[in-house]
């Protein structure tokens, strides 16, 4: 049995993954009439955490949906408005209740399906934990990198302050014209010259 084919008739009700009856009935090979029958004999292994009744409003919506994605033919009758969802607990309930081969194998393809659908949802989870992780590592990076940008540009701005200072220093010291210089008188004793 294709593990996709009994994912795809998973949904998530009332916050719980589960399968409804026809469904089941269909994988079982078994009439809904005759699984629904099991179910009602057999009720008290079916407490609400294992199996509960969709309101109208919830089966009309799920049977859209499931027409919508071609997992429910358009001309397929599900018969009484009454429809059960069964969790993972009542899925395995049900094998003990229906007592056939194809009701164990049927039952442990259906197992294996919520497991993987389980490990899937719990991988994905964790990777979208990571991937947050990153995104705020990333955010935490580039407002650095904008706080550098500006530390930068105020840095250069003080260094352009800088070096025009020192420009106009350097044209202060060049416009200024040097006094004529005096003769330089020396200390001490001078012994005159002859040759003059």
């Amino acid at each position: 049995m294709n593990p996709d084919t009994i994912q795809s008739r998973i949904y998530e009700i009332r916050g719980q993954r589960v399968m409804l009856d026809f469904d089941l009935a269909e994988l079982y090979q078994v009439e809904t009439r005759a699984l629904k029958q099991a179910v009602r004999r057999n009720i008290e292994r079916f407490p609400d955490d294992f199996m509960f009744r969709l309101t109208s409003e919830e089966a009309n919506k799920l049977i859209a949906i499931g027409r919508s994605q071609n997992v429910i033919p358009p001309d397929y009758n599900i018969g009484s408005s009454e429809m059960f969802a069964f969790t993972e607990e009542g899925v395995a309930m049900l094998s003990g209740v229906l007592r056939s081969k194809t009701a164990v194998q049927v039952n442990i393809a259906i197992m294996r399906a919520f497991v993987a659908m389980r490990n899937y949802i719990t991988t994905t989870t964790q990777i979208t934990a990571e991937l947050a992780e990153i995104r705020a590592k990333l955010a935490l990076l580039e407002r650095a990198d904008e706080d550098n940008a500006e530390a930068v540009n105020d840095l250069s701005e003080d260094m352009r302050q800088e070096l025009d200072n020192i420009y106009r220093a350097i044209a202060a010291l060049s416009v200024k014209i040097p006094e004529a210089r005096k003769p330089v008188r020396h200390i001490g004793f001078t012994v005159p010259d002859k040759n003059k």
